[in-house]
């Protein structure tokens, strides 16, 4: 089976699972780069990080993120993840909600000047 995979200029992302009520990535971000402040419209998120030391911004608060910690993003929450590290950062990201397309992604604020 083919997995949606995409490359981003943080890190790459590869879906596991598509449905209609939740979708599952795992994520992985490159040490010294950060997605970009954003929140969404019609999901919210649940994130696991599983290798790498993060830092998630979540409503303007910091939470320093460490293997194991489950943070949980409700929808329309500004957040973004940053790996300021010096090893690559991998999370699981479970979106749930009635719309997962990545035009569903509002960027507030992006090191990449994406739109």
């Amino acid at each position: 089976m083919n997995k949606e995979h995409d490359i981003r200029p943080w890190g790459a992302y590869w879906v596991l699972e598509d449905t209609g009520t939740y979708k599952v990535k795992r994520i992985e971000v490159e040490p010294g780069h950060q997605l970009s402040y954003q929140y969404h419209h019609h999901r919210s998120e649940v994130w696991v990080i599983i290798e790498g030391h993060a830092e998630v911004i979540l409503e303007g608060e910091v939470i320093d993120c460490p293997p194991g910690k489950v943070v949980q993003i409700p929808q329309g929450a500004r957040h973004r993840i940053r790996n300021a590290g010096n090893e690559k950062v991998v999370f699981v990201e479970v979106q749930l909600g009635s719309y997962f397309g990545e035009d569903d992604i509002v960027r507030l604020d992006d090191d990449y000047e994406r739109a």
